[in-house]
């Protein structure tokens, strides 16, 4: 008789993935959101409207 063995390693892997790519884009929107550069800062305000995110 054969046991099958299943391996869930992948998931904790998939979920530090999630985790490390939000924390990531929410760097990149503090960021651009405080920047004292006017184009990178317009930038970002138009893409936080254009997704649905009020600021003001």
């Amino acid at each position: 008789m054969t046991t099958a063995i299943e391996n869930t390693k992948s998931i904790p892997t998939s979920i530090v993935t999630i985790l490390v790519i939000v924390f990531l884009g929410l760097g990149i929107v503090y960021v651009a959101g405080h920047a004292q550069s006017s184009t990178l800062h317009d930038a970002a305000h138009d893409a936080r409207h254009a997704t649905g995110f009020p600021c003001h």
